[in-house]
C-alpha cells in the first residue's frame, strides 16, 4: 500500500527493495523500509549521486550495473506514468526565429494516486492526441513524437533551482516516476498503456528552453548534468493513462544510453561510433555522426 499523502510517483509497493541504499538514517542498506518512501514532490529525499530508481529514496548512479541491474530483475515494474502534459503553439516574442512555441505543457488531467488511473490520452505516430509542436524542425515528427521526463529529475532541478517545477515544465509530454530515464538505451522499448515506444534520443536544450525557463546559463548547466529527458518513437499506437505503469520490453545488446547519447551528440566520436551500431537508431544520428566524425578528423598538412 503506498503511505498516506504519498501521490506523486504512483509506486503501489514500497515495502522495501533488495540491494537498495537508504538517504543516510543508518537504516538497514539492504532493504529500505516501508515508512522510507518519500513524496517525490515537496520532499525529495536525502543526498545522493544519481537519480531515484524503483523507488524514491534510492539514488544509483547513472548507467551503472546497479540501475541495469534493477531494470533487468523488474523493478521497472514499479515505474508509472505520473502526469501527461500537452500544450498548443502560442506567440511569444522570445520563441527565436519562429516567434511561436508549444513549450508550456500542462497536466490534461488532475493527479492519481492510491492505484487510481487517470483518462486515457491516445498516442499516434506523432504524439499525442492535443499536443503540438512549433518548430516542426527540431521537435516532433516520427522519430520525436513524445518527450519523456522524469519526475526525480525535476526534484533533482528544484533542489538547485530552488523554485516548484509542476509536472510538464520541461515541455515533456509525459512525466514518470520510479525509471531512470538516463540510463535507458538508445532503442530500448516502452510499453506505455497500450502504446509501445522506442528511445531515441536526448533531448537537446536550446534557446526558446532558456528563455522559457529563465534561468542564467541554463544550456550549459542542464547540458552539463546528463539529465536530458528522452525522444520516443511510436512504434505501436495506443492509449495512455496518468498511473499505467512504464514497462521496459526489451534492451539493445548494443549499449549507449541516453545521457551517453547527449555527450556522442556534443563530440564524443567514440561513444557515436558505438551508437551507430545500434538497430533501430534514428536517422538524425547520421547527421550528427558527419558532423562529428568530421571534426574529429585530423588537418592535413599543407602541401
Amino acid at each position: 500500500m503506498i503511505p498516506d499523502g504519498c501521490r506523486g510517483c504512483g509506486i503501489d509497493w514500497c515495502g522495501g527493495i533488495p540491494g537498495g541504499r537508504p538517504s543516510g538514517d543508518g537504516t538497514d542498506p539492504g532493504r529500505l523500509p516501508r515508512m522510507r518512501h518519500r513524496l517525490v514532490r515537496g520532499d525529495p529525499g536525502g543526498p545522493g549521486d544519481g537519480p531515484r530508481v524503483g523507488h524514491p529514496s534510492l539514488r544509483v548512479r547513472h548507467g551503472s550495473p546497479t540501475t541495469v541491474n534493477l531494470i533487468r530483475m523488474g523493478l521497472a515494474a514499479s515505474a508509472r506514468v505520473i502526469s501527461i502534459n500537452t500544450g498548443r503553439s502560442v506567440a511569444a516574442e522570445w520563441a527565436g526565429a519562429l516567434k511561436r512555441t508549444a513549450i508550456d505543457k500542462r497536466p490534461v488531467t488532475g493527479p492519481v494516486g492510491q492505484g487510481r488511473r487517470g483518462d486515457p490520452v491516445a498516442v499516434g505516430r506523432l504524439g499525442l492526441a492535443g499536443d503540438e509542436q512549433a518548430d516542426r524542425k527540431h521537435h516532433g515528427g516520427y522519430e520525436q513524437a513524445v518527450y519523456t521526463y522524469a519526475r526525480e529529475d525535476l526534484d533533482y532541478w528544484v533542489e538547485r533551482l530552488g523554485r516548484e517545477l509542476p509536472n510538464g515544465t520541461f515541455g515533456e509530454n509525459i512525466t514518470t516516476g520510479a525509471l531512470d530515464i538516463s540510463a535507458a538505451l538508445i532503442g530500448e522499448r516502452w510499453q506505455l498503456g497500450s502504446a509501445v515506444v522506442e528511445v531515441t534520443g536526448p533531448r537537446i536544450p536550446c534557446a526558446v528552453f532558456q528563455h522559457w525557463l529563465g534561468e542564467h546559463r541554463w544550456v550549459r548547466r542542464f547540458s552539463a548534468a546528463q539529465r536530458p529527458g528522452a525522444y520516443l518513437r511510436v512504434t505501436q499506437q495506443g492509449a495512455v493513462a496518468p498511473g499505467d505503469r512504464v514497462v521496459v520490453l526489451d534492451r539493445p545488446t548494443a549499449s549507449v544510453t541516453v545521457a551517453e547519447s547527449m555527450r556522442a551528440y556534443y563530440g564524443d566520436s567514440a561513444l557515436l561510433l558505438r551508437l551507430l551500431k545500434v538497430p533501430g537508431r534514428g536517422p538524425q544520428w547520421d547527421e550528427v555522426a558527419r558532423r562529428v566524425l568530421r571534426a574529429a578528423e585530423p588537418a592535413s598538412d599543407p602541401a
